[in-house]
Order: C-alpha cells, then structure tokens, then sequence
C-alpha cells in the first residue's frame, strides 16, 4: 500500500518531466553567455547569440522545404562552423543528423544515403564532387545544400543552395521541434570501417544527454574551457563534445585539417585548453619538429584518447611535452567514451614510465554508465581481476545506442544476455582497471597459443625507427597462423630491415609471439585515425580472425 501511495496523484506532467536532449544546453548557455565566444574558424568569431539564430535558421529552413520529423539529414564536412550547426539545427527541425565519413569513397557514401534513407545533404565544397559521384548511384533525388566554408580549397559547384542562402530562407525566433520522446533517435552514425562492415548506429536523445554531461563530469571539463576539434565531429558526433562544449559555454575551435603545425598554433592562438585525439595524432605530435604550444604556454593542456592503446613510449614522450592525456574507452555504440583512466592523485609521485603505464588502462566506468564488466563469453561469467584472464567487455547503460538501424539482427546480437556485446577484449587488473588486450577479430592463434597483436605492437612501437605499427595474422602451414607485421617509419629514420625489427622483437618478447614477417608501408588509416586492420589481412592473406573464436558462433 506504500508504494501505491508514492504513485497516486504523483504522476508525470509538463511541469515536472520534460525529454532529455543535448538541443537544451544551446538555449541555456546562449541566455546566459549570449556574447561569449561560441566558435572560432580561421579569422571567423561567432557568439552564443548568433550560434543559437544561425541553428534555428537552419532547423526552419529545412522544415521549409519540406524535411519532416523523424527524415534523416546528412551532412558530409570536415570540423567547421557548418558541422556544429547542424548538430543542432537538424534536430531542431524534428530530422535525425547523420554525419558522414568524409575519407570514404563513391559508393561508401552513397551506400549509407541509400541505407539511412536520407532527405537531404549538406555538403562542404572540398567534397563535392565526392557527392557529385555518391548521388549519381541513388535511386531517388535528394536535396544537396552546398557549404561554401571561406577556409575550404576550391570544390565542384554542385547543390540546389548554396548554405548562407539557405539560412536566410529561415527564422531565427524559430524555437525548433523538442523531441516527442527522449527515446527519439537524434543522430545516425555509421561504424567507422575498420572490420570492412559498417552499420548505422542509432543514439537517442537521451543517450547523447547523458554522454554529453559524463563529459563534462568525468573529464572535469570547467566553465568556459577552449576545445580544439581535432577529433571528427562526425565521429559518434564527436563523442558528444558537440554538445558538452556548449553544456559548460566554452569555445569551439574548428580545424579543417588535423596536423602537428596546425594543432600546436591553434593550441598557442586561440588558448586551447582541451582536444580529443587518436593514438595516431599523439604518435604525429611526438614526432613534430616544432616545441608544443602547451611548453611555451607553461601550462598543461588535457587530452583524451582512445582507440588501440597508445604505446607507453609515445604516452610518455607526450607527457614530458606539456600534454596531460587521459585513456578513455569509447565505441560508436555508446556515443563517447563513459570509461576512463580514474586517475589517482599518488600515481603522479611515480616515475613518468610508470605513470605512462597506469594511462595507458582504458580504466573504470564513469559516474553516469551503469554497469562495465569483462566476462568470459562462454559462461557469462566475470574474469578474476587478475591482469592476466582475458574477456569480452561488456556494457550497460543510458548512453547505450537504441540499436542498428533496419539490422534487427544485428542488433539482437549486440544486446545478447541483457548487454552490450562490444567485442573488445580486456583484463581487470587487481585494482579493477581494465585494459584492452585486443579485438575478438585481432587475437592471432598460432600453434594452439594465443597471442595478442596489441602487445606485439607496443614492443615494435619501442623501436626508435618506428612511426607506427599494426600486426596481423598470416596463414602459415606448420603453426595455423603467425603474427605478420606492418610498419610505418618515422621520416627521420635511420635504415632498418625486416631483420633488424625481428631481431629486435625477439629481444623483448617470447619468441612464438614475434612476427614472422615485416611490411613497410604507410598504414591504411580511417578518418579518426584508426588503423584499418582488415585492408592490412587481405595484403598479408589471413583468415577471417571471426572464424577462429568458436563462441562467436553460438551468437551468430
């Protein structure tokens, strides 16, 4: 009878439940800061007030021409003024944002306008006549917005408007559409290639919410902090800085083009205070010619990276540096990255190398997840903390996609036993850190032994020559399969050969884990700097790595 009586005559209403949604921080801090510098791109200053009149312009020019709520709007464009705008604008008209993969080709695009049934596109100039092919294979017209971004190199003139004019087609008292529901899909974001076999992954309103305030919470991200939008915004839309930023009314800083030179005079011009990045760029960073921005400054500038697990010797090098980086665990899947590095104060009394090694642990769920654990996928049941027993990392909570678009099946896989089935393997350390061993698809079994490609890679990454490096596996007749190495060099390298990295990894790992051959090459890289490893096992002819864990048939 208790319970009933917390129930009756306490329902829901207007007044006191309203649906989540990120579009909210943009009205708050644009009320509140409405001078405040919102974004800066080039010589380009925009502030909250106009920000917030461009977005509704945006939202109702395109329930104008017809955009209805729940239609899918694409947008194919680099980190600029355009991008971040549409993360609200789209939404605003009722319309669900899909920002595209710009380092995709012909039939990548038009394979996810097709596959996400999109509306319209809005397209940056550099990459017009990529959409000029992509729209050719379309079964039905689309509207093309055309953004001329006065940073962007000269591009094909395609479109039916070009952006500036389609804007001033829109009101900008227009208040926008609220979700119906929090449950509303708000974006559509397609997996990011590296298995060859993207699928359209479908956050909520209420999901990309949370994200963007675990942001804001774990990462300690303070009142107006400077980003440096290294980190694609169409990439799980930014990992929901798109959002968070706004949250706490910083400053946006747009970068076309991801480079050392590029970085460090944003960092130096503009004060950044935080960026997210690849492995890939903190790799690029070490190797810069140029004294990061951070020294000159005498101050710390805070990074967060995930991803492949950077090398301790990289973590380290960039440490020393003046950036201060956090490990993080993140998937399209989940929106962003809601597990990280916990960082303990007396970690920083120890020794830089040992510190380096704490870091590079993806870590501990943050406040706002549910529920992280590491399980043997044969008996559902939790690895011992032990940093030896390896696992699949399994997740729960609110940021957690509402699945894959029009792939039921898919997405019934991926929810498997009441959890999301990331197909990350992982250890828990006697602290209960996890750390990334490897994908399910990378674990290269050679001679009935395991052997994780990420731990071949940290040692050949300790090669002074050594750029970058990605290991996979090579049929071989007597042992199965063996590691097979690819490496990138750095441009100041002195010559090695394929027998000096063997030689060299055989000093520092247990013989049957070191490769049997070596490549060099530059990487094949996915737009946010993810090694494509399935390009690098067609080279090396391997099998499909899938086939060799028996417990993934039993899920399909």
């Amino acid at each position: 009878m208790s319970y009933q009586n917390y129930r009756t005559g306490l329902e829901k209403n207007s007044a006191n439940h309203v649906p989540l949604t990120p579009l909210s921080f943009l009205n708050r801090t644009a009320d509140v800061y409405p001078d405040h510098i919102a974004l800066v791109h080039g010589n380009l200053a925009q502030t909250w007030a106009e920000t917030r009149n461009r977005c509704r312009r945006l939202a109702s020019a395109l329930i104008g021409c017809g955009i209805q709520r729940g239609d899918t709007v694409s947008i194919l464009c680099p980190n600029t003024p355009a991008m971040l705008e549409a993360h609200y604008g789209v939404p605003w008209a009722g319309a669900v944002l899909n920002s595209i993969n710009y380092r995709l080709d012909a039939e990548g695009v038009a394979y996810i306008l097709q596959h996400g049934q999109s509306k319209a596109l809005l397209v940056d100039r550099e990459f017009a006549a990529l959409a000029a092919k992509a729209i050719e294979k379309l079964s039905s017209p689309i509207l093309v917005i055309r953004i001329d971004d006065h940073l962007a190199p000269e591009g094909e003139l395609i479109g039916d408007v070009e952006y500036e004019e389609f804007l001033l087609r829109g009101d900008p008292a227009f208040r926008g559409l609220e979700p119906e529901d929090e449950w509303d899909a708000i974006g559509l974001n397609y997996t990011s290639g590296t298995t060859g076999d993207p699928k359209g992954v479908v956050p909520s309103h209420r999901g990309t919410y949370v994200m963007s305030l675990a942001q804001v919470v774990d990462w300690g991200l303070p009142r107006h902090a400077v980003y440096l939008w290294t980190l694609p915004m169409f990439h799980a839309n930014g990992w929901c800085f798109t959002w968070a930023v706004t949250a706490i009314a910083g400053t946006h800083v747009c970068l076309r083009r991801v480079a050392a030179a590029e970085i460090n005079a944003a960092i130096e011009r503009h004060g950044v205070t935080h960026f997210c990045a690849a492995p890939i760029v903190l790799a690029t960073l070490v190797q810069s010619a140029e004294q990061p921005a951070s020294m000159r400054l005498g101050r710390k500038v805070k990074v967060l990276t995930a991803g492949s697990p950077p090398p301790a010797t990289v973590l380290k090098t960039i440490q020393e540096r003046g950036f201060l980086v956090d490990h993080v665990f993140g998937m399209t899947e989940i929106s962003g990255t809601p597990i990280s590095c916990a960082w303990h104060e007396e970690w920083s009394d120890l020794p830089l190398a040992e510190q380096a090694l704490l870091r590079a642990r993806q870590g501990v769920r943050c406040a706002l997840l549910s529920d992280l654990t590491v399980m043997d996928p044969n008996t559902w049941q939790p690895v011992p903390h032990d940093g030896k027993t390896v696992g699949e990392i399994m997740i729960r909570g609110n940021t957690v996609m509402k699945g894959y678009y029009r792939n039921a099946a898919a997405t019934e896989r991926a929810f498997a036993g009441g959890w999301l089935n990331t197909g990350d393997l992982a250890v828990i350390h006697p602290n209960g850190y996890m750390q990334i061993t490897d994908r399910l698809k990378d674990i290269i079994i050679s001679g009935g032994e395991n052997i994780s490609s990420v731990e071949v890679e940290d040692v050949i990454h300790r090669h002074p020559a050594v750029l970058h490096a990605a290991v996979v596996a090579r049929p071989d007749e007597k042992w199965g399969e063996t590691p097979c190495a690819f490496v990138e060099l750095r441009a100041d390298a002195e010559p090695v050969t394929e027998e000096d990295l063997i030689s060299f990894c055989r000093q520092n790992l247990a013989h049957y884990k070191c490769p049997r051959n070596v490549f060099f090459t530059e990487l094949p890289k996915t737009a946010t700097g993810k090694i494509q490893k399935f390009r690098l096992r067609e080279v090396a002819g391997s099998r499909d790595a899938i086939t060799k864990l028996a417990f993934l048939d039993s899920r399909g």
